[in-house]
């Protein structure tokens, strides 16, 4: 219990965040109908999400230790407690994509901070993995809750409305009490403290000759295509529900939360399951049985066109199947993260960080933008159908992660 109040802290500190970032399937669907934006268009909220976090990542991880994970995750809670409080002035696609950059910005240190803060308040391998799961299992209560925040200030009966803004008041009032929170825990980071200053420069080169080491190439080619899998269909189901499934805005918005809600209780099982089984076995599993769901629930779609919706009681199967789909991809992230800052020494893990967070960006950008093109120029069916090719990727990847990083753990053994 004696890190009880650091870890409580990184738990509301990515539930805040949670809210924020994964707004962005919301906030499509919103300025679609508010901006008259198009798909594609609307698909750019991603990059300027993800493009800051890799922005921010890759300039700052070389001086995350010097700047001190508890200062970076207060910089990041302060910064966006005030453009929250700013935001329901502002009522444009513009602004909207300015936001997600700033929420983006923030997230980088935050994640960051997290990432390598948990290194310090862990013993072991197993205890690492296990408190990752679970800080990532509340990462998507996160985003559970804020799909019924935002639905709730949704107004149906006037889909030209901005009144949803207004929700940006509440964020930033929860975003400061985590700021609260943050400033009265203590965290020890004495063990990682920078003894020698090192030019702009030495610091990059440390990052690539990170970087350049097979078992983090394979690493972030992990990272990247599993962000693609979770961010393509994320940030695309409300409109799915929205346009596919002809569910009401609020009511698509609601019903994405199935996707958070189940993949957050896949996290949270994970922390439990990792504990006893091979890690590989578990996401080797998960990987296909996904695969098979994608191809039996989105058929189910095309049986529910013309059918009245007035509520969860009258939604079409498809609408809870298909979001089932987050309890078996959830424990992926978590754990390869997880496998590979315990394989690295601690003093790595905030570059480590900053390369899981730039191409775990890349890869949701990347997911989004080719999901709302196929979206626009195909349909909702097709774009979710895409998800297999990635998943068939990382199946392979995953292979060779693990036969790379048995590799090193005995390499460094020997030594």
């Amino acid at each position: 219990m004696q890190n009880w109040k650091i870890k409580v802290s990184l738990f509301l500190n990515y539930f805040v965040f949670a809210i924020l970032l994964n707004s962005v399937g919301t906030v499509i669907l919103q300025v679609q109908q508010n901006f008259g934006v198009t798909e594609s268009a609307a698909s750019t909220l991603e990059a300027f999400k993800d493009l800051s976090i890799a922005a921010v990542s890759f300039l700052i991880s070389s001086y995350i230790v010097r700047i001190g994970y508890k200062n970076a995750m207060l910089i990041a809670l302060g910064f966006i407690s005030v453009i929250c409080f700013i935001m329901p002035f502002t009522a444009s696609f513009l602004t909207t994509k300015l936001l997600f950059a700033a929420v983006g910005s923030s997230f980088a240190l935050i994640k960051m901070s997290v990432y390598s803060t948990i290194g310090l308040v862990t013993k072991n391998e197993k205890e690492h993995i296990s408190l990752m799961n679970f800080i990532e299992s509340f990462f998507m209560i996160g985003i559970l809750t804020g799909y019924f925040i935002f639905s709730y200030f949704v107004d149906d009966t006037n889909p030209q409305s901005t009144a949803w803004l207004n929700v940006y008041y509440l964020l930033g009032g929860i975003s400061f009490l985590a700021f609260l929170l943050l400033l009265s825990a203590s965290l020890d980071e004495s063990s990682i403290q920078v003894k020698e200053q090192k030019s702009m420069i030495d610091e990059f080169k440390e990052m690539f000759k990170l970087m350049i080491k097979p078992i983090v190439l394979v690493f972030v080619l992990c990272a990247f295509f599993y962000v693609l899998i979770e961010q393509s269909i994320m940030s695309w189901l409300p409109t799915f529900n929205n346009k596919v499934l002809l569910l009401p805005a609020a009511l698509s918005i609601q019903m994405a939360s199935i996707l958070a809600g189940s993949t957050a209780l896949g996290r949270f099982f994970a922390g439990l399951v990792l504990k006893k089984l091979n890690w590989l076995i578990v996401l080797i599993s998960c990987l296909v049985l996904a695969a098979v769901l994608v191809l039996v629930a989105i058929p189910l779609a095309e049986k529910t066109t013309g059918h009245p919706i007035s509520g969860w009681s009258t939604a079409p199967i498809a609408a809870f199947v298909f979001p089932m789909i987050g309890l078996l991809l959830a424990p992926i992230y978590p754990a390869v993260n997880s496998v590979i800052l315990s394989t690295l020494p601690v003093k790595q893990h905030g570059l480590m960080s900053g390369l899981i967070i730039i191409f775990s960006a890349l890869g949701g950008t990347t997911g989004s933008i080719i999901t709302g093109n196929i979206f626009e120029h195909y349909d909702g069916k097709q774009a979710f159908y895409f998800s297999l090719i990635p998943m068939a990727i990382l199946i392979v990847c995953l292979l060779l992660f693990n036969r790379l990083q048995r590799k090193e753990k005995n390499t460094i053994q020997s030594n």
